[in-house]
């Protein structure tokens, strides 16, 4: 067992992916002196770093690590094998992996753990931005860029007695591989949806759900679980209980449903949209709360808002606040981002990379946009996924009025695939969307773009990859173009 009040300095070996960031963040708020490494190639995070002041020493060398009380390390760069946590390991420097690390500089509070495939970082931060505006003084882990009002992704605030995080089912890496957020006690589990994903570690959706309910099985009776009924597989997750085979409403851990369902506890009501503007109500036993705004697009939105709102609620925050709140969350990095508009052309930018996210971001698009003309470049993000997934990604581009599909983007974690490709994906979208085609890679995208975009159209950027930082190039090859 660490014991923090030993710990003087903390370094972070990969300290530019998200997960990381937002540890070095609480962290050096907490007191902490901070160190990390990673590689030179940009990252969403530099920008927070540097706000925060902390520097990044390029590359990975034992010599870094010689003043450090305690070695955090992501699943990137070697992970466990990285030279310095070998180094660390031979000097018996303490060591832990990001969900290790989350755990231990959480313990102090009660924990708001956000989990599901897609939405727990909007909605971990949608949870922030409520309690830092009610002034509940929370703390927050969220993984991404930044978060607009908040600015930074993360925060420890000693006043406070809540802690926001994300829940990742991923699996830890090795010698651990047990799912990252089986490290966690929540106080309050937030369940946004569930679906199949990580077809490189889970089996199917059974081993999925499984997976979750242990996660939620560690809420105390004091605590609250929140679960979006909408989704099919989350409504599976509620009826049965693998560690005793009984149903969860036998157990007794408080469970509260949201959605647009009549069997939500907290029920989506009404819905008012016009083009950029959204507004709903909310049904919770007899009472109706009426009007709550948002500023960011999307029934998925809706969903993580009403999520917020019924924690607020559980967390002692008037209406009001929740209210004040949620209208001042402008949304978060690589979220619905608009990057930039470029002769009347708007560029968005946007993490979605299963396609239950895409479908979703995509509706909220056509709903924010309406008749406009709306352009979509997905890059695919691993090859298990797109060929276990290759159906349900060719039906989730509907929506749209032109798909530009690019090359996979393999993961560290697995081998090239013969089998499947960003070509072959586009030729299975074709059989339901007649305006698709294949530009391979950053340079081609651009090219096509500058030469058919016109304006008034909307472009989205799609993925889990590196797609984000093909944006300078997209807006020279269309400014050239639209002179």
């Amino acid at each position: 067992m660490i014991d923090l009040k030993k710990i003087k300095k903390i370094h972070f070996t990969g300290i530019k992916g998200v997960g990381l960031t937002a540890l070095a963040l609480v962290a050096k708020d907490m007191g902490f002196k901070i160190s990390g490494s990673d590689v030179a190639e940009s990252f969403v995070t530099d920008e927070a770093l540097k706000k925060a002041g902390i520097k990044t020493q390029i590359g990975f060398n034992e010599k870094r690590i010689k003043d450090a009380d305690l070695v955090i390390f992501s699943a990137g760069h070697g992970g466990s094998e990285n030279i310095e946590v070998q180094s660390a390991r031979k000097q018996a420097i303490p060591i832990l992996s990001h969900a290790q690390a989350l755990a231990l500089l959480v313990k102090s509070k009660k924990a708001i753990c956000v989990a599901g495939v897609g939405g727990k970082t909007t909605t971990s931060s949608m949870i922030a931005t409520v309690f830092q505006v009610a002034g509940v003084h929370p703390s927050y882990a969220i993984g991404v860029g930044g978060i607009r009002p908040l600015g930074l992704p993360a925060k420890f605030d000693k006043k406070g007695k809540y802690f926001v995080a994300e829940a990742d089912e991923y699996f830890s890496p090795p010698p651990d591989s047990k799912p990252k957020f089986w490290y966690q006690n929540p106080f309050v589990a937030v369940i946004t949806n569930l679906e199949y994903d990580h077809p490189d570690v889970y089996k199917n959706l059974e081993h999925t759900l499984k997976v979750f309910a242990k996660f939620i099985e560690r809420t105390p009776k004091e605590g609250l679980v929140l679960v979006c009924i909408d989704n099919p597989n989350t409504e599976k997750l509620i009826q049965f209980w693998p560690k005793t085979n009984r149903p969860l409403d036998e157990i007794k851990v408080p469970i509260s449903t949201y959605g647009f369902s009549r069997k939500a506890d907290w029920q989506i009501t009404l819905i008012d949209k016009s083009e950029e503007k959204i507004s709903f109500n909310l049904k919770y036993k007899n009472k109706v709360f009426k009007n709550i705004e948002l500023n960011i697009p999307g029934e998925f939105n809706v969903r993580n808002a009403a999520a917020a709102f019924a924690v607020g609620r559980f967390c002692g925050i008037s209406p009001r606040k929740i209210r004040e709140g949620l209208k001042a969350f402008k949304g978060t990095q690589r979220r619905f981002e608009l990057i930039r508009e470029i002769k009347g052309i708007k560029l968005y930018d946007d993490y979605a990379h299963h396609p239950v996210q895409i479908k979703a971001t995509l509706k909220g698009a056509r709903d924010w946009f309406g008749k406009k003309r709306i352009i979509v470049v997905f890059q695919p993000h691993t090859y298990s996924r797109t060929k276990a997934l290759l159906k349900e990604f060719s039906l989730a581009f509907n929506e749209v009025d032109l798909v530009i599909i690019t090359d996979i983007y393999a993961s560290a974690r697995e081998k090239d695939n013969p089998t499947i490709s960003g070509r072959l994906l586009a030729k299975k979208i074709k059989e339901h969307q007649a305006n698709v085609v294949y530009q391979g890679g950053e340079k081609e995208v651009a090219s096509y773009l500058g030469k058919i975009a016109k304006k008034g159209d909307v472009i989205f950027t799609l993925g889990a990859g590196d797609i984000f930082k093909w944006h300078n190039s997209i807006a020279k090859a269309i400014e050239r173009n639209q002179k």
